[in-house]
Parts: C-alpha cells; structure tokens; sequence
C-alpha cells in the first residue's frame, strides 16, 4: 500500500469513527446525556417531599387522652417479703388523672379520625388539636385492641375537615420510599422519610394481629397514630410501634397496613362499637422446617390445619386436619397470622377461595366467611356490688372463647370480655383478654362464683390476674 492510498483509509476511517460517535450521543438516553453535564438550573438540582408534605400534613393531628388511674402507694414499697407475698402492686389504691399524647389520621371530612388503641385506652376524655392549632373535644367510636386501633370522631366541629385516602398496601415493595407524619415526644408536627424495610412482618409482640409494615423512617413516641404516607400522599400505614433500647428510634419502625385500618374504619362508619372478624372454625400452626420436609415442601410456608369446628364454614368446604392453607384469592399465605390478617380484610357474609395443599396436590376451595358463634348469655356475668371488679363483663374461659380472645389453650380461670367506662374495674386497668385467676385465696372457675364472690361486702379484697401470662396480685382496700 503506497503512502497516498494509506493517507485516504486512515482519512475515511476517522471520518466513519467521529459519524458513528456523534450518532450515539444522538440517540443516548436523556439520563445518560444529562448525566455528561452539570446541572444548569435550580429545578435540576432540587429534590423536595414539600409538596407531597402540604397535601398529607394537615389531616395529621395531636390526640390527647386522659385516663383516671388506681395507683397504688404502700409504705411497705421496695419491701422484699411483702412483695413476695402480695405481688406488685401492693398497697391502697389512689385515683390519678393521668394524660397520653399520640398521633391521628382525619380519613372523613366529618371529622373521623383513625388512631391506635393504645393512644385512647381506659381514655375518660379525649381530644385533638389540629395541624393549625385549632381543638377540638373527641368521641370515641370504636376500640379494638387485637388489632392496636381505634377510630374516633370529632364532636365539636361543624367544618369540612382536610382528608387522607388510603392507598392499596398489598401494592407496598420493599425499597418504596414513605413519610412518617406525626407528633414524636410532644414537640410538634414532624415529618421523616425513609424506605419500605419490610413487609408483612409477624411476631414482634405488638399486638394480637401482627401483620406490620416495617420503615426506617424515623417513628418515635408520640408518633403511634399517624400516618405513613407514599409519594402519592396516600396513607399506606398507619404508625403503631418500635423496637428501640434507648427509646428513640433506630430504624425499625412498624406500621398498620391500610388495608386493616380501612377495614376497621368501615365497621366504625357501619355503626359498630367492636370489631367482628370472620370465623370460618378452624384452627392452625405454623410450619417448622421438620414440617416442611415431612410435606415435600422446599421451605417453610402457609397454615398447617390442625383442628376443624363440626358444621363450621370450614368443615362444610371440605376443610381437613393436615391441609395446608398456602393462599386467600390473589395473596399468598406464609403463616398462620398472614392468614388470620388475609381473612380479617374481608366482611362478614362474603365467600373467599382458599388454596390449599393436600398430599402434595393443589386444591382450590370456597368458604363463607361467618359471625364467630357467641359466648352464651347465661355464662355472660356483669359484675356489681362494691368489688373493684364492678363493671366488669365476664365470662367462663371456653376453649372456643380462648380463641376469640387470643388466649393459649389450657388457661383456667374467668375471662374479661369488656369493662364500664368510669367503672371500678376500669380504673383497675382491667381490660379484655385479662383472667380473673383467684379472689380472696380462692380458686374462681367460673363466672357464677366470681359473681356470688363479689357479692360480699369485704373491705379488703385480694385479687390474682392472669394477663397474657404475667400473673399479678393485687391487695385493694379502704
């Protein structure tokens, strides 16, 4: 090849090369070219929540819950003997006004507000104070502590008040930023963000129907009630609790999904003052790993049957010890609380379709959902007379009232299945699920004899309550 002709190829080579150079930067993606330069105004450089924050903020308020409590003072406090023997609290009991401070949600411009049940429990007043200030007195509507909600509705407002929608929680991923919106530690509105850490997280202890959306947006007390919101300004979750050693938040964060709070929320506007929950009349565990391999399963999941009701719904759709409940419609199902919580969403009355694995073959199976059959009315006792247990609602402790109330099997005493507001019971802290184990040294077994016990006119009343498997003794009198 002679020098010309090398000159003209190395020419054409370099003039293809530049041609195709400037076709790429043509045809690049916006990202990548905006990703060449440096950012040429202040809307490429900002990056703010302020807007998703003036929508959401103003339906976020302060709760403020007032509870008149027993507490007790005895100069034998600290006393190991006396301690020993009569538990804690030992002493006479004085009644104090005692105030809580958390978070709400306004999600009807009527003024209904969705908050947690711990915020307002044993609650004689409450009241709330708006974004900007204004107060206003509350009801109480309805309370359930199995799943830490309660909705309540402002009294004393005739306005149209600023709304929250909820968003559909099943779409929530992993990684989806959020805002938690709220009053942490009484020093005002705050806003945090953070990610999606987790979903449909069971078993933390917090409270009897755990299915929680987990964040590391900051969420610390005060905040329990308000909202979690996505960058749509959708109520996503609402905020109940965190794990912390110090008290402050670090990074794990638990909400209530929002397809539970509209669950409730609905019952509430429906006129009821308790949540009823479908019953199909089957019982349940979890699968262990031996379970797993036992079943031919590659890893733990769904809810083991191991007790079906006769002439339940789920009998009645052909429901049998050893299935394995692994889905509700669309969702799957990995434990025996992911099921309780997927059959929780529906209402009463409604047919779900369950899947369900029996010897290693996929069955797919209706089943209506029912009103759980009622404690019968002769065993339902209120307790009167001058007792700290007046105002008291009890009953025997079944195995199928057990269940309704969460309860182990095998417990033995009386169970709490509601309390007077204002009643000696309540300013006892007496509350549903609590078993009246012992009154006065004696055994209680049944509701009858807790009734005729209370019936006496004693002065000094000993008491031993079971409560969620700490047992308590109490010394009243005066």
């Amino acid at each position: 090849m002679n020098k010309m002709s090398f000159r003209s190829v190395f020419v054409r080579t370099m003039a293809a090369r530049t041609l195709i150079v400037a076709l790429g930067l043509a045809l690049a993606p916006a990202s990548v070219a905006l990703a060449q330069r440096a950012p040429e105004n202040r809307d490429e450089i900002r990056l703010s929540f302020a807007p998703i924050v003036r929508r959401s903020a103003p339906a976020v308020v302060n709760v403020y819950a007032t509870q008149m409590r027993r507490e007790t003072q005895s100069p034998f406090a600290g006393d190991p003997f006396f301690e020993r023997f009569f538990g804690q609290p030992f002493g006479m009991p004085r009644e104090r006004a005692r105030s809580s401070l958390g978070s709400g949600v306004i999600v009807a411009e009527d003024g209904l507000i969705v908050t947690n049940h711990h915020v307002i429990r044993n609650a004689t007043k409450v009241r709330v104070v708006t974004a900007d200030g204004r107060e206003y007195r509350a009801e109480i509507l309805l309370r359930d502590e199995k799943t830490d909600l309660a909705v309540l509705k402002i009294s004393d407002g005739d306005e149209d008040f600023p709304i929250l929608e909820f968003a559909d929680s099943d779409e929530l991923e992993v990684g989806d930023l959020v805002l938690a919106i709220g009053n942490p530690f009484g020093v005002g509105q705050t806003v945090t963000s953070g990610i999606v850490s987790a979903v449909a997280r069971t078993d933390i202890g917090v409270s009897d129907l755990s299915f929680f959306i987990q964040t590391d947006a900051a969420i610390n007390p005060g905040n329990s009630g308000g909202a979690l919101v996505d960058l749509r300004g959708e109520v996503v979750g609402i905020n109940s609790a965190i794990f912390s050693r110090s008290g402050g938040s670090i990074g794990l964060g638990f909400a209530i999904p929002s397809n539970m709070v509209r669950s409730v929320v609905a019952q509430a506007l429906a006129g009821s003052s308790e949540v009823e929950r479908p019953w199909i009349g089957a019982t349940f565990q979890r699968v262990t790993s031996d379970i797993a391999r036992s079943m031919g399963l590659r890893r733990p999941r769904g809810a083991l049957v191991t007790r079906v009701e006769p002439r339940s719904p789920a009998a009645r759709a052909d429901l049998r010890v050893g299935d394995l409940v692994i889905g509700v419609g669309r969702r799957d199902v990995q434990s025996p609380a992911a099921l309780e919580y997927r059959l929780a969403l529906y209402e009463i009355g409604r047919r779900v379709r369950l899947r369900v694995l029996r010897r290693g073959e996929e069955l797919r199976m209706r089943v209506r959902l029912e009103r759980e059959p009622e404690t019968t009315q002769p065993d339902l006792q209120l307790i009167t007379g001058r007792s700290p247990l007046a105002g008291a609602r009890v009953a025997d402790l079944s195995r199928r009232l057990a269940v309704r109330l969460g309860l182990p099997a095998g417990k033995v005493g009386v169970a709490v299945i509601d309390v007077d507001r204002g009643s000696p019971a309540a300013r006892l802290g007496l509350r549903q699920g609590d078993i009246i184990v012992r009154i006065q040294g004696d055994a209680v077994r049944t509701s009858q004899q807790l009734a005729e016990a209370t019936a006496r006119r004693d002065r000094f009343w000993r008491l031993t309550i079971d409560r969620k498997g700490r047992i308590s003794n109490y010394m009243i009198g005066g």
